[in-house]
């Protein structure tokens, strides 16, 4: 039961039943107001608390702000500009959140902290002011009472009199008062339930419009994390890409590093220790020197360096060469000497020490000395395999029977495949074929001598001068090549028009015939790190055929820069939100993509096993596999380490296999386990295009007795198969006679595998 209502004429019997409700009135103001005092300084706490966190992420945000990532090379594509501005995105996303916060605060104190403060002050103050009085009146009208209750009877009648009207009107006056507090006591005990509650009502609206407001900013944030995401994987798969080919030359160079000299403008350069003579007694001392040398001029440069001290560099010299000669170690107490003298300096002789005899003698050679036997530092080109194909009638013979072929055959369902008919094949075998021949061209396609200018649009400018300059040059290419890249290209087109059947995207495809149609002339790291702008050439080919091939350039528009004058970088490119942006469909993410051998630059042909072309007819994986598992986790495969991470880990010299078809996807709810499966489709979206294998590509040899791990779920089809789930390990894993399967052993039994369901450990 509450508290019992306070009766205006129980003010005149004052009983004890009436004081008893009075001291419960007052109990449960003074908890009313411990509790408001408490709240208020929670309030008070909470307020600082969000101004501590607003200075925490604002801090956090400038953090973010002030970073900026740097390149490798002379440019960055459009998605690593998008990811290089992220973070100043996440910054403004931070900002404007705290900018919320901040008058979230504010509110708080205007419309909780403030109104409960005023409603204590005025009310539950004002009643304790009355309490005070009630308390003080009490005590007087009680004493007087006894005191006049005391007065003896033989006083005088008219002091007696007085004394009775004086009692009286002190009962009135403490009756009225008395009425009052009761009154107030009553009135705050109602008034609380509205002036407390309102200001809390208050409160948590302006915390839900604090909410609310955030999940504006989220609305916003999400089109913009669509777009970021897509930046982020288009990214993540050129680094794979990359990384394999930077792996491949590492380990080229490895192997032959005098064949993989980097080109340079000096004739001979590296380190050589110098001889500086000093006077008596201190003889004299070696120091290490980097030395550049260029025949033409006669000019030599030498600049001390130490490594050991933290890569100090000195002040260098520089002299003309007059003559070189070799030292021999009878007139000098150390190997691999010769001295040179400066025509600028008469009578100047230096005397400088290599690494070795050989080093020695090359530096001979390129110096003019004497013993010059050995090739002097010059660029070392790759040669090209002889025999190579040719831009000839037969070359076009094939282009166009390949494509007709591959867009007018249907490819058969799985139950109607025959493994033992190598017909059935013939698709992926022609597409293999196809691209071998663009791979075995002298040159590439688009030439060595517009490769350097093909590049410079992909690393600058606006999409609109991308296109133009792009569609300039190829209309400078020879007119044979311009007439076979205009074939094959609308081919590229014809499939991607069809990516939502075979996930085979512009993306997709710039990354698989970027390598084949603009592969460098010589293998350097910073080629590699261009291969992401040879997929963005090869991404404006096929989004803009019909402009490029089917119209002229414009002629009133100035000629693209070429490599002697590259523009600087163009800002980040607009994200959606300003409609600026062209979104590429998220399945570009979804496939399995990898490199040929035959993609990277310069490969040559001895490289290739003679093996290789019955590995062409050889069954397809399973679209299952070649897409990624079904189901949302498609979109994981990268960051799980299944698609590009595999191909680095290839060993050198080991052959991938030249095919993965261009397959349309499973039906999510059947995964197959079967790698010959192909769906039903007469369709272009079914034609196939060759992209890399992954474990099955592996020698056999790589194969036996070696353990490896599921990275998709299967489910067996037949009893000589295994089920399994992502994960599982394989004991014992070999080759199986069956194309396309391995045999190995889980949980006890023996059974046949799909080869690119597992990842060798």
């Amino acid at each position: 039961m509450g508290l019992q209502p306070l009766e205006f004429s129980d003010c005149y019997l004052d009983s004890p039943w009436f004081r008893e409700r009075i001291r419960a009135h007052e109990a449960e103001l003074e908890r009313t107001n411990k509790f408001i005092k408490e709240l208020i300084k929670d309030g008070k706490n909470l307020i600082a608390a969000t101004k501590s966190l607003s200075a925490a992420q604002r801090k956090f945000a400038h953090s973010l702000r002030d970073f900026k990532f740097e390149f490798i090379g002379d440019a960055e594509t459009d998605d690593e500009r998008c990811i290089d501005a992220s973070l100043r995105e996440f910054s403004n996303f931070l900002k404007n959140l705290e900018e919320q916060r901040e008058i979230m605060a504010l509110s708080v104190t205007e419309t909780l902290i403030k109104p409960l403060e005023k409603f204590r002050k005025e009310q539950l103050g004002a009643v304790k002011e009355e309490k005070k009085k009630f308390d003080k009146e009490t005590e007087k009208n009680y004493s007087l009472i006894d005191k006049h209750l005391n007065l003896s009877a033989k006083k005088k009648d008219s002091h007696l009199q007085e004394a009775d009207i004086q009692v009286e009107q002190n009962r009135q006056h403490f009756y009225e008062l008395s009425l009052e507090y009761v009154c107030k006591l009553q009135e705050i005990q109602e008034r609380k339930k509205f002036e407390f509650v309102e200001p809390m009502l208050s409160f948590f609206q302006g915390m839900f419009t604090f909410y609310h407001q955030g999940h504006e900013l989220a609305k916003d944030f999400n089109h913009y994390k669509m777009e970021l995401q897509i930046n982020i994987q288009n990214t993540r798969n050129r680094f794979e890409g990359t990384r394999s080919e930077v792996e491949e030359l590492m380990n080229k160079i490895r192997q032959n590093p005098k064949d993989h000299k980097r080109a340079s403008q000096f004739t001979a350069e590296g380190y050589l220790y110098v001889q500086e003579k000093r006077p008596p007694p201190f003889g004299s001392s070696w120091v290490k020197h980097y030395c550049m040398y260029r025949k033409a001029a006669k000019k030599f440069n030498i600049i001390p360096f130490e490594h050991r001290s933290g890569g100090k560099l000195g002040d260098g010299e520089v002299f003309f060469l007059k003559e070189c000669i070799r030292r021999h170690t009878d007139s000098i107490d150390r190997r691999f000497c010769f001295d040179v003298e400066a025509a600028d300096r008469p009578g100047v002789s230096l005397t400088m020490q290599a690494f070795s005899e050989e080093e020695r003698k090359q530096w001979l050679e390129a110096l003019g000395g004497k013993e010059a036997l050995f090739p002097s530092f010059n660029r070392a080109i790759i040669p090209r395999p002889e025999g190579s194909a040719q831009l000839d009638k037969m070359g076009f013979t094939i282009l166009r029977k390949c494509i007709s072929a591959v867009e007018t055959r249907d490819v058969k369902t799985c139950n109607e495949v025959d493994l033992e008919n190598s017909i059935d094949w013939e698709v992926k075998t022609i597409t293999s074929a196809l691209k071998q021949y663009l791979r075995s061209l002298p040159e590439p396609l688009m030439t060595y001598e517009l490769h350097g200018d093909f590049i410079v649009p992909a690393k600058s400018g606006s999409p609109e001068s991308r296109v133009n300059a792009i569609h300039f040059l190829v209309h400078k290419l020879p007119e044979k090549n311009k007439e076979m890249l205009d074939i094959l290209v609308k081919h590229l087109t014809n499939v991607s028009n069809h990516s939502k059947q075979n996930l085979m995207t512009v993306a997709n495809l710039g990354v698989v015939f970027g390598p084949t149609l603009m592969r460098p002339q010589e293998e350097t790291v910073a080629a590699i790190m261009d291969l992401k702008f040879q997929n963005i050439v090869v991404e404006i080919l096929i989004e803009n055929h019909e402009k490029i091939f089917r119209t002229l350039p414009d002629a009133t528009l100035p000629e693209p820069v070429t490599l002697s004058a590259s523009p600087p970088n163009a800002p980040p490119r607009q994200s959606k939100r300003q409609g600026q942006r062209t979104k590429r469909p998220v399945a570009v993410y979804n496939l399995c993509l990898e490199l040929e051998d035959g993609d990277r630059p310069n490969l040559p042909k001895e490289d290739t096993p003679p093996s290789s072309l019955d590995s062409f007819s050889s069954p397809s994986p399973t679209a299952a596999a070649a897409h990624g598992p079904p189901g949302p986790d498609r979109n994981h495969l990268l960051a799980d380490g299944g698609t590009f991470g595999d191909w680095a880990s290839t060993a050198p010299g080991q052959a991938r296999s030249s095919t993965v078809q261009w397959l349309n996807p499973q039906s999510p709810a059947t995964p197959s386990c079967n790698p010959a499966a192909t769906p039903p489709s007469p369709k272009l979206s079914s034609f196939p295009l060759s992209l890399p294998a992954t474990v099955a590509d592996k020698p056999p040899e790589s194969l036996i007795s070696r353990k490896a791990r599921a990275v998709y779920p299967c489910e067996a089809e037949h009893s000589s198969e295994l089920s399994f789930e992502i994960g599982a390990i394989f004991e014992d894993v070999q080759t199986s006679r069956e194309p396309g399967w391995l045999e190995g052993t889980l949980n006890g039994k023996r059974g046949l595998i799909p080869q690119n369901y597992v990842k060798l450990l």
